[in-house]
């Protein structure tokens, strides 16, 4: 597989386990190894011309000038290429002792303009870099020049080593997002695991609390005229019923079609299904496993190819322990990656999706596909469309559904063409969509109330109403699913006593305990604790709990405070900086408001905005009514500012010292 290796040595410890890894894997590819190393004897003569005002008066003359020039020019370039020589002689000795064929290269100039011009130039197989070179700091995660390189190399892998001890034990992990540098890199995976007799694993990450997190955060800065633009309700109810399960879908299709890609290849490989924000997940995992080499696309599904790096692979390339195999190899798999991949459609039942606008077809095939395999259909037909479509819709949203097609048809305009940014789309969808979701969002609250949820003690999925035949996420046999006994957490919350409502961004009433919301506050303040509760809320939500328990919400508080802080700090911030001229003071529940607010100047002009309400009142304690009203006093203000266009004059105004 990789016949030219190239490795890069500055007689670090990581080059050097750089070599070494690089002489093993030519020996077992039966490739060819190009050591190199990069001197900068040019900059060495600028910065001597520089220093030479400062010399000492008799080495200021234009001849003795000239002759230190010869002999400064002399001694650098010769003793940079012996020192570059030395370094080659080592690689030439290693390359020796295993018998197997090598280059040297002597390169000058910038260090990673030059390797990285080399490497894209000659198109080597797989390039080999240590993580930190000899100028290498203390508490350095990843020197300068790796990761120069990294994001410029187009032509090679790279394998960045960041393990400086022997290649011996571990397994490969590969992390896949359905793109064809993840699938590259899962081809790359199987033939190393093969080669080196190492175990392989596939893991793939979705976030279905991302949406929760990032609404919760705009929510509180919104006017109600703008919160109506985004349809909070409508937005939480289109992710709980069909986009985060259509997720969980599709990232398992993703290993399911890497298992069959590594079936095709002769090997089998476990597959791991994750939850949460990618790149926290894959660390978490990796620091778990141990793994010798974790492989990553160096773009993901996401990542325009204009992109020099992903940011999940620049997060990982930073933080993990083990070895990083960063991919540029591209694949594509022979099987149908998405999420339906492994059913089968009735013509009937094609030809009706292709009635549906193109923007929604996508959402709506993810939905029967859900239904159908928890119902343990293996062929969608029309009779099957109209099952899953009369569980998901209401009679009068599917009376709305036809009405709008039938509009559509009058106006003969294509479904294929149009966009959800059409402003004809928007004109003749708008009312009907509209009341579409507030009908499904209203519909069967008895029923709702009583409804069983299973669990799937597999992969985590929710199935609501009957018991699934099988789950549409793993599939796991419907035996895997465990009725959820609710009573056991409404007799908790009796016993926690002290039950505090709070409303969601989307208007929902959730209860928290008084001892769910004192350990919520354990986690470090900011964006971890942001996203903590937002996976409590969203995951009890889906289960159709109305209170948190801290028995429910314990084991996800614990996993938070454990998790990696994205360079936060792990100490809480402080609601305010401490100000002893500031007369206000702030309940617990008012501070608690406020924190659903943007750390930044948003913060800072709400606490503004609600004190300057206090004032005109004569309230020097802000509870949480308070901070209400003057929220919703600054939201006006803001809004009025917008439409003026004087936003930054009306922010430096109220964030103006009194």
């Amino acid at each position: 597989m990789y016949k030219s290796i190239y490795v890069p040595v500055d007689n670090s410890d990581h080059s050097n386990a750089a070599l070494d890894i690089g002489v093993s894997l030519a020996k077992t590819f039966g490739g060819k190894v190009i050591g190199s190393h990069v001197y900068a004897a040019k900059m060495h003569d600028r910065r001597f011309k520089q220093m030479e005002a400062g010399l000492p008066e008799e080495y200021q003359g234009e001849k003795e000038l000239e002759r230190q020039r010869q002999i400064h020019d002399s001694l650098i370039t010769r003793g940079l290429e012996i020192i570059s020589d030395s370094y080659m002689d080592v690689v030439t000795k290693k390359c020796g002792d295993a018998n197997i064929p090598h280059e040297t290269l002597g390169l000058e100039g910038r260090n990673f303009k030059v390797l990285v011009e080399d490497i894209n130039a000659n198109k080597y197989d797989l390039s080999i870099i240590g993580s930190l070179g000899l100028g290498a700091v203390k508490d350095s995660v990843i020197g300068s020049v790796c990761e120069r390189v990294v994001r410029r190399v187009r032509t090679s892998d790279v394998l960045v080593v960041k393990d400086p001890t022997p290649m011996n034990g571990g397994s490969i992990v590969v992390a896949v997002d359905g793109s064809p540098l993840s699938f590259g890199g899962l081809k790359t995976g199987i033939a190393l695991g093969k080669a080196l007799n190492k175990p392989v694993e596939a893991i793939a990450a979705f976030d279905p609390y991302f949406h929760y997190a990032a609404f919760h955060s705009i929510s509180g800065v919104l006017s109600e005229e703008a919160g109506k633009v985004f349809r909070f309700k409508e937005q939480e109810k289109l992710h709980e019923e069909i986009i985060d399960s259509g997720l969980a879908k599709i990232y398992q299709s993703h290993l399911d079609v890497s298992r069959d890609v590594a079936q095709e290849d002769g090997t089998d490989i476990k597959t791991t299904l994750l939850d949460g924000k990618a790149f926290e997940k894959i660390l978490k995992y990796a620091r778990q496993a141990n793994p010798w080499l974790l492989i990553v696309g160096r773009i993901g599904v996401h990542s325009d190819e204009e992109m020099d790096i992903g940011s999940n692979t620049e997060n990982l390339l930073r933080s993990l322990p083990c070895n990083v195999l960063v991919s540029n190899r591209a694949f594509v798999p022979p099987v149908d990656t998405q999420a339906e991949y492994t059913m089968a459609w009735s013509e009937e039942a094609l030809c009706r999706m292709e009635k549906i606008p193109i923007f929604a077809r996508g959402v709506a095939k993810t939905a029967i596909h859900r239904y159908a395999i928890e119902k343990g259909y293996t062929i969608i037909s029309n009779s099957v469309v109209d099952e899953a479509i009369g569980t998901i819709l209401p009679k009068s949203a599917l009376e709305s559904m036809r009405a709008l097609g039938e509009t559509l048809d009058k106006q003969d305009i294509d479904r294929n063409t149009m966009q959800s940014d059409d402003s004809v789309a928007k004109d003749l969808m708008g009312n009907s969509l509209s009341g579409m979701m507030a009908e499904i969002i209203e519909e069967n609250k008895e029923e709702t109330k009583t409804r069983d949820y299973y669990v799937c003690k597999n992969c985590g999925h929710i199935g609501k109403g009957a018991k699934p035949v099988t789950c549409p996420v793993c599939p796991a046999s419907g035996d895997s699913f465990e009725l959820v006994d609710k009573a056991i957490f409404e007799a908790a919350a009796k016993a926690e006593g002290n039950i505090e409502s709070e409303y969601a961004y989307d208007d929902v009433a959730i209860q928290w305990t008084n001892s769910a919301k004192q350990a919520i506050r354990t986690v470090p303040a900011g964006y971890q604790r942001r996203r903590c509760k937002a996976q409590i809320e969203k995951s009890a939500r889906k289960l159709g709990m109305t209170t948190i328990t801290e028995k429910y919400a314990g084991p996800m508080i614990a996993e938070a405070i454990s998790s990696p802080s994205n360079g936060e700090s792990s100490t809480p911030k402080p609601f305010r900086q401490e100000n002893t001229s500031n007369p206000y003071t702030w309940t617990d529940s008012a501070k608690t408001r406020i924190e659903r607010v943007p750390e930044g100047y948003m913060r800072d002009c709400t606490i503004a905005l609600v004190e300057k309400y206090a004032k005109e009142k004569g309230i020097t304690n802000i509870t949480l009514d308070v901070a209400t009203v003057g929220i919703d006093q600054g939201k006006i203000t803001m809004e009025e500012a917008m439409k003026a266009g004087n936003v930054k004059e009306v922010i430096a105004q109220i964030l103006k010292p009194r």
